[in-house]
């Protein structure tokens, strides 16, 4: 079982959350504003960050960029709006997962699970890695697994966790057409219902980093009607 944050500045939806994840058999520390939960982040060694968008103090994006920038734990961000861009920009901040005010308690169980099996099955794979020393190329494009590294012409690329994750897991099925849905399955760890649109994004950013013309990529290629492909 993991060490789970939750920051909120609900104390309803505060406790309930605390409460069902202890329930689960999580170790749960609790935060209500946001300076407070970055202090948390930083001291209590936590596995997995349950984070609220709109906080008093320091803003769950700041809080996401700064934890992203010392550490890797996955977040999932809480939000009161459905709006597109909101989802985007939280994933622009480094958060994993988003879920939209009002949700089931089912539904982020159902994800916190999926976070944490995600994540420790790519700590597993890094230490598999790290005894044989794998290093995934294309062309000028190396993914080092054990440095968690993506080289293009021998220069080290700024990118995030799940950009990271979606172009291992692009490289290591190479020509494969891909769907949509085996990607959200293998990058995420569950299925996302109707949110394929979190792929695209991804797809984008990295096309953007790798692809000498990303609106006429070689590498990563769309298969119309279907997904993606990583051609080597």
């Amino acid at each position: 079982m993991a060490n789970i944050l939750v920051v909120e500045d609900d104390p309803t939806i505060l406790e309930t959350v605390a409460y069902n994840l202890r329930r689960e058999g999580h170790t749960v520390t609790t935060a209500s504003d946001g300076a407070s939960g970055l202090r948390a982040a930083r001291e209590e060694g936590v596995d997995l960050i349950v984070l609220d968008l709109m906080l008093p103090r320091m803003s769950g994006m700041d809080i996401s960029r700064i934890v992203r920038a010392e550490r890797s734990v996955p977040i999932i961000m809480l939000t009161a709006r459905d709006e597109e861009t909101d989802k985007i920009v939280g994933l622009e901040a480094g958060a994993d997962d988003y879920v939209t005010k009002p949700f089931s308690m089912r539904e982020l169980i159902a994800r916190v699970s999926a976070q944490l099996r995600r994540d420790r099955l790519s700590r597993e794979a890094v230490e598999h890695e790290q005894e044989g020393g794998t290093e995934l190329r294309a062309g000028a494009i190396v993914l080092d697994a054990v440095a968690h590294e993506v080289r293009l012409d021998g220069h080290a690329l700024a990118i995030r966790p799940k950009e990271f994750d979606l172009l291992e897991y692009l490289m290591r099925h190479p020509g494969q057409a891909l769907t949509r849905e085996q990607i959200l399955e293998s990058v995420w760890g569950y299925s996302y219902a109707g949110e394929t649109r979190t792929v695209d994004v991804h797809i984008r950013w990295l096309r953007e980093k790798l692809e000498a013309e990303p609106a006429h990529p070689q590498h990563i290629t769309t298969v119309r009607g279907l997904g993606y492909k990583f051609v080597s």
